[in-house]
């Protein structure tokens, strides 16, 4: 009997679900009749759809609509929750920690593998800043971005209660460095949220919470245009949000931004959202990689210089067809990710059948920009649109790109539910320690928790 073709898929986001999905539907005989098996390797059982975070965030969402949990989309695939740790091409092998591994004993999986896809994803690009790693969150994990909800209105029933003004004004701070999508809709939907809770609170104003949003480059929302990112900035500032352009955030030690035109802000909340960098994993590789660390890729999306290695999205270099630069590369988004992973999907099944791959080129469609409720930015096919039908068009373009048409129902149900009711403003901040209640029955004092960096 002749062993079916392995095809091993690292990453369970954007690329790694999106190219699974379509491999399943594209390999549907083979699979059918064991000539071929797909393995998805991914830390988390869910892919994030991650423009729905700052609704999420907002409540506009629920969490577990954000998410596409792998093993049912996913029903043809075998799916492998855990880490890779290493990629040994040459030998076709990737080492893996599951979570069993530190249970059993046995160490970390060996997977063999005939096709590798690799798309790891991104993860947050830090700098030294001194007191970063100790007191700000990240804006990529539907965790970071539920755990960011819980943490402002804590901070507003923190400076409710409190008597000392210095730590009721670091409590209604709330300071974001990064202008690009995920910072500015991030910092847009939590303000409109703030704004609106703030109507609860006896003693607290919408006025009283300063926001400031601090950008190093001269604009904010480079994807949508430079009339369109400076009318964004012209809107937030009419909502009294502090934009800071040509900034950076020097120091948040001592709960103290300190920004690099000299303003200081007493905060309890930093947010940083100020780019990216490749998965560590690809350092952990023998493919060959970029100055900047992504996998240097052909406009097949294959691997440059070897065989049976496919990358996109956010871990690849993959050459930008439609650009006027000859050496541009596709920039890292989820546009790209989305679609490159449809034509790797096609080519990686092209490659098991023998047949003819094709190269990845994109016609750019635009881009879209929430700024909260009803608020939004746009330049989309060569239009402009800005305010409510900026903000429709994000919705309905997300809308129609999140996977499966179960989500699709359960998230338009939401927005119409929350267009007939009233906000959530609960916060569930508790839930991040769901065993403190009964380790204080159980042992007669309060359970040791560890420092997070939203702590209060």
């Amino acid at each position: 009997m002749t062993e079916p073709v392995r095809i091993l898929v690292i990453g369970g986001g954007y690329v790694g679900m999106y190219t699974a999905l379509r491999l399943q539907r594209r390999l549907k005989s083979e699979l059918r009749e064991g000539t071929a098996e797909i393995t998805v390797v991914s830390p988390d059982p869910y892919m994030t759809y991650q423009p729905f975070l700052p609704e999420a965030a907002a409540g506009s969402i629920s969490p577990r609509h954000v998410v596409v949990p792998l093993r049912r989309v996913l029903d043809k695939c075998r799916i492998v929750i855990g880490e890779a740790d290493r990629v040994d091409h040459a030998g076709r092998t990737a080492t893996v920690t599951t979570l069993a591994s530190p249970e059993d004993g046995t160490g970390a999986l060996r997977l063999p593998y005939d096709e590798l896809v690799i798309a790891p994803g991104s993860v947050s690009r830090t700098l030294p800043v001194p007191g970063l790693a100790d007191h700000a969150i990240g804006f990529k994990t539907v965790e970071e971005a539920i755990g960011l909800r819980n943490h402002v209105i804590e901070q507003m029933d923190i400076a409710s209660s409190t008597r000392d003004p210095a730590v009721r004004d670091a409590a209604l701070t709330f300071v974001f460095v990064g202008g690009g999508y995920a910072g500015v809709e991030a910092l847009a939907e939590l303000e409109d949220m703030a704004r609106y809770t703030a109507r609860y609170y006896h003693n607290i104003k919408p006025q009283d919470l300063k926001w400031i949003l601090v950008e190093a480059s001269d604009r904010i929302l480079p994807e949508v245009g430079e009339e369109m990112g400076t009318y964004a900035i012209r809107e937030l500032r009419a909502r009294n949000i502090d934009v800071r352009l040509e900034t950076r955030l020097d120091s948040c030690e001592n709960r103290v931004a300190v920004l690099s035109d000299g303003a200081r802000f007493p905060t309890r909340t930093v947010v940083w959202t100020a780019g990216v960098k490749p998965a560590p994993l690809l350092a952990a590789t023998d493919l060959p990689l970029t100055a900047r660390g992504r996998l240097r890729c052909t406009a097949e999306l294959r691997v440059e210089g070897v065989q049976h290695a496919w990358a996109a999205g956010d871990a690849a270099a993959v050459p930008d067809l439609s650009a006027e630069h000859k050496d541009a590369e596709c920039a890292p988004n989820a546009q790209h990710a989305v679609r490159q992973a449809k034509v790797l999907a096609e080519n990686v099944a092209a490659a098991v059948r023998g047949e003819d791959v094709k190269r990845y080129r994109h016609k750019n469609a635009g881009s879209v920009a929430s700024l909260g409720l009803h608020q939004g930015v746009a330049h989309v096919y060569g239009r402009k649109l800005k305010g409510y039908p900026a903000w429709f068009m994000h919705r309905a373009y997300h809308l129609s790109r999140v996977p499966t048409f179960n989500r699709k129902a359960r998230v338009l149900a939401e927005w119409t539910l929350a267009g007939l009711f009233k906000r959530e403003i609960v916060s569930l901040g508790s839930l991040e320690h769901p065993r403190a209640e009964f380790e204080i029955a159980a042992g007669g004092g309060p359970p040791a928790k560890g420092p997070a960096p939203h702590d209060n």
